[in-house]
């Protein structure tokens, strides 16, 4: 059966509205990056990590993360992978401190340990309480990340990043009350703040625009997660308020137990969003690796981003 199209076909192409390429890079220098791991829990997933780790060095990173479980779970793996990071890599690591399970005594002498073996850089957030509980602040502790921000900023000049919410903390009383935290918390002392998982990029810019005219001056960096689990990511996202556009989840719809396909599809996902946003002038990413580096490795690379010569 051959196909004949209809003969208003061409007329209706050439009608249609143009849309012009994105900005091209030229002469443009390539964007910072960073990168988030998470402490492993068994030998192998330590391989899977040292593994990515050596995949993106190459990359040469702003700085890279190390994360803390729900409730300070991780504490002991996320400070022994910090600290392998600082004697056994060239990289500038950045530890995750919260103010979850611990007293100020306690989480001063972890930040002083930090200090004591080269680590410059803390990721300070209030943290998330144990799984079907509600937070509430430790008896004797910092209660949220401002006071943690200020209390780092006494016991050593740290560099340090707060957490952002573009689509509003699930907890906030209100999308104000949000941004007058990020406000207190870079006010207190932090450089930056790095946005939790978006996708998005609309609701981004207009957190951007409504962080400028709150005072806000300090770089908010977007948060990006290339996704290859879709259900997965469709989970997080629910717990941490993020919406999922109807086209993505149309994108990944029926590939399940397709992982070639989904791993293209999930390429081309991120590599739309951090396009858009470059052309949008952003020039810094922070990309949640989920300790898996091809698809962080590819996006940079599309960003503009090149690994060293010989490498990669």
């Amino acid at each position: 059966m051959s196909h004949s199209p209809a003969p208003e076909t061409l007329r209706r192409w050439a009608e249609t509205t143009r849309i012009a390429p994105l900005p091209a890079r030229a002469g443009a220098a390539p964007p910072a990056i960073s990168f988030e791991f998470f402490p492993p829990k068994t030998p192998a997933l330590e391989a899977q990590l040292w593994a990515c780790i050596e995949r993106l060095a190459v990359l040469r990173p702003a700085f890279v993360s190390v994360t803390y479980g729900a409730g300070g779970t991780t504490q002991e793996r996320t400070h022994a992978t910090v600290l392998r990071l600082v004697r056994e890599t060239s990289l500038t690591p950045a530890a995750h401190l919260t103010c979850v399970g611990a007293t100020r005594e306690a989480v001063d002498e972890v930040a002083r340990r930090y200090w004591q073996a080269g680590v410059r850089h803390i990721v300070a957030l209030r943290g998330d309480p144990p799984s079907g509980e509600r937070y509430a602040p430790y008896p004797g502790g910092y209660p949220f990340a401002a006071d943690l921000v200020k209390g780092l900023r006494r016991i050593a000049d740290f560099e340090i990043s707060v957490a952002a919410y573009p689509e509003t903390h699930p907890e906030a009383a209100s999308p104000e009350a949000d941004l007058d935290n990020l406000k207190r918390k870079l006010d207190a002392g932090a450089a930056r703040a790095i946005t939790q998982v978006f996708f998005d990029n609309a609701a981004f810019l207009r957190f951007l625009d409504r962080a400028v005219a709150a005072g806000i001056t300090a770089p908010i960096v977007p948060g990006i997660m290339p996704v290859t689990n879709f259900a997965q990511a469709r989970r997080f996202a629910e717990t941490c308020g993020t919406q999922v556009p109807g086209w993505m989840a149309e994108m990944f719809e029926g590939l399940d137990d397709d992982l070639e396909t989904r791993r293209m599809v999930a390429a081309a996902v991120a590599a739309e969003q951090v396009r858009l946003l470059q052309a949008n002038g952003i020039d810094e990413f922070h990309f949640y690796t989920l300790n898996r580096p091809d698809l962080t490795y590819a996006i940079a690379r599309i960003l503009g981003v090149k690994p060293e010569t010989g490498a990669g």
